[in-house]
């Protein structure tokens, strides 16, 4: 850096840099606002010398960082100050798109408002998510998502708003951004002496540049073709519903030039550069030989990447949209490539005069003096100054969580309940999760003793207590202390046999130690103060569910009193297909289906899932008394075979 900038005077406040870092160039751009517009100072383009960015993903940070700061320098030498400040776009290439579903029950039809609502499709979201995140193995964060479809006790609603039912239904496309993204973007900026002014998403931004405000309410897509990969951002209703990206873009050309002439990837760039510009095209391929050949031809050579292309965009366009959209804006260089607009166009089944290049709106929110601006390469990083200069991304308003800067990408009004799930929280740090349940057969009952609430989330904005569903304004406050999960219900058998009012229980088939823990899923005889074996009513209530699948076959509440009869020789059953002979118990008592279960190959004490007990093929409970001849069948549910 020269001595003289480092001497220059400090960036002044209502100096615009938007800085679009790209797969293969840095385009910087200074501007101020003047009225509703913003006005392009000065520009500058640099080639990353080398591969350093893959898809977008930046792989080399300092490299990256020294383009960066080439260009900064640049435009320092125009501006005759030092920049400090720069607004910067998340590359849309690293999106990942996921569909979400929820269900909410009401013991009695309840009138629906707006929390409701939103919690609905917080736990649609947190299902796209929780999909996300076991796909991909790292952090992603929630960059917007859209509802597709609401049910009202199985009937499709268009809004849930204001109607009673019992039942609700929330179906979502959810779209996150990996962690790395960006902490890579942060670490460029950082190595380059910039800090980061505004955060936005290049698809985003470039939408903002090519679709005016007053236009989204129509449903209107817009297709970013980069190098890596092409972008797509779709709005209707006013709003930005939806992004995602195809893995197909101007690589794909490029390479297919590559492949026909034999040339390097500079010299293939260089050429699909002129198509548009030249009738006849000269290279030196890479055995040196000078070459010539028409743009027809090359075109020719191109059509079937050029097919692919267009197919490719069609599809994501129609799976993310539901349906054709009304009108498609092409972005981007690769949008500059002969007749992929009609390409485009036939693989959409649209009129060609409804798919247009994007740059014909670009004066509506920018003009220069110098430059022409209608060149549809300069979408994204005129987007980032439109998008910051007129305040159009939440990001600029400088929202604050808990004390530091939020992280924010969606246009339009923005919930508490968005801000905080963008920014890494989840649904339950929101609503909670109940302590688990311990679920126990007691006496052949499915019995549930229920573990403590959460305790619920705190939200305050500006201090004041908020609902998820309040709307974030620019300069808010917040503050949120996510909800903590209630203990798990943990009993002893000591604890246990009080809350049964029982004299002692018996744990699968066994007496129990007093100070160990029950596990769930066990098998509970109640010995009451009678010398007999009954189930008892619990004064703290545990919830018995008798028309819930039960882990064992439901059957009423029994009394076991133990028969008489003597045994006096050795028992021969069959336990899962195998002979078993059980010789005579000392005191001469009967054997039980219980006394087989530790013979099963079950862990009782670490029980995964419902168990199924059957006795001579059918159904039974563990107290009934064992023939010589008897078939039992003790296995889990999923797996148990009757012989």
């Amino acid at each position: 850096m020269s001595e003289q900038t480092e001497r220059a005077p400090q960036q002044k406040q209502e100096l615009i840099y938007a800085l679009d870092i790209g797969t293969r160039s840095v385009i910087g751009l200074l501007g101020t606002k003047e009225e509703d517009k913003v006005r392009i100072l000065a520009m500058e383009k640099l080639l990353h010398n080398h591969r350093v960015m893959m898809d977008g993903q930046i792989e080399d940070i300092a490299q990256v960082a020294a383009t960066v700061r080439t260009v900064t320098e640049r435009l320092e030498q125009q501006a005759g100050c030092k920049l400090q400040r720069a607004c910067v776009a998340a590359a849309g290439r690293a999106l990942r798109t996921e569909q979400g579903h929820s269900q909410r029950e009401f013991s009695a039809p309840e009138p629906i408002d707006e929390t409701i609502v939103a919690q609905l499709e917080a736990a649609a979201v947190a299902d796209a998510e929780q999909a996300i995140q076991s796909d991909e193995g790292q952090q992603m964060f929630l960059v917007g998502y859209t509802a597709i479809q609401y049910r009202l006790d199985g009937y499709p609603l268009a809004n849930l708003l204001g109607h009673t039912g019992r039942c609700l239904e929330s179906h979502v496309v959810a779209t996150f951004l990996p962690n790395g993204v960006i902490d890579s973007l942060y670490a460029v900026m950082r190595q380059a002496g910039l800090e980061v002014a505004s955060l936005t998403l290049e698809p985003i931004a470039a939408l903002n540049a090519a679709i005016p405000a007053d236009l989204r309410l129509l449903n209107l897509c817009l297709v970013d073709i980069g190098a890596g990969t092409s972008d797509i951002a779709l709005c209707r209703d006013g709003s930005v519903v939806g992004y995602t990206m195809v893995t197909v873009a101007g690589d794909e050309i490029t390479e297919a030039l590559m492949k026909e002439y034999l040339v390097d990837y500079a010299t293939a760039e260089r050429m699909k550069s002129q198509l548009a510009q030249a009738e006849q095209l000269s290279f030196t391929d890479i055995l040196g030989l000078e070459q010539t050949c028409t743009s027809q031809q090359a075109q020719a050579a191109l059509e079937p990447a050029a097919q692919l292309l267009a197919k490719e965009i069609a599809q994501q366009v129609i799976a993310l949209n539901g349906g054709t959209p009304s009108a498609v804006f092409l972005a981007g260089g690769g949008s500059k490539l002969a007749g992929l607009r009609e390409k485009v166009a036939s693989a959409l089944e649209m009129d060609p005069k409804r798919v247009s290049v994007a740059g014909g709106h670009f004066k509506t929110s920018a003009y220069s003096d110098v430059f022409s601006l209608e060149d549809p390469e300069y979408t994204t990083p005129l987007g980032i100054a439109i998008s910051a200069g007129l305040g159009l991304i939440n990001d600029s308003c400088q929202v604050m969580l808990n004390g530091t800067r939020a992280k924010l990408f969606r246009s339009g009004d923005l919930s508490a309940m968005d801000l905080l799930m963008m920014n890494g929280y989840s649904y339950y740090d929101l609503l909670g999760k109940s302590g688990k349940p311990l679920i126990l057969q007691v006496d052949g009952r499915r019995t549930v003793f229920h573990g403590q609430p959460a305790r619920p989330a705190r939200l305050q904005i500006n201090g004041v207590e908020a609902q998820p569903s309040a709307v974030v304004h620019a300069g808010d406050q917040v503050e949120f202390v996510p909800a903590e999960a209630g203990a798990d219900c943990r009993l002893t058998g000591e604890q246990l046999a009080r809350r049964l009012n029982a004299r002692a229980i018996l744990v699968n088939g066994a007496p129990w130690d007093p100070d160990e823990l029950v596990p769930s899923g066990a098998f509970v005889v109640v010995q009451a103060e009678q010398p007999e074996l009954t189930s008892v009513q619990t004064p703290e209530k545990p919830t018995v569910e008798p028309h819930t699948q039960p882990t064992v076959p439901q059957q009423p509440v029994r009394t076991f009193v133990p028969e008489p009869t003597v045994m006096r020789s050795a028992l021969s059953v069959t336990l899962n297909g195998q002979p078993v002979t059980l010789a005579p118990k000392e005191d001469g008592a009967p054997y039980y289906v219980m006394d087989l279960l530790e013979r099963s190959g079950i862990d009782f004490k670490n029980l995964q899932r419902p168990v199924s007990l059957r006795l001579n093929g059918g159904e039974c409970l563990f107290q009934e008394v064992l023939k010589t001849g008897d078939r039992v069948d003790i296995g889990y549910e999923d797996e148990v075979t009757v012989r």
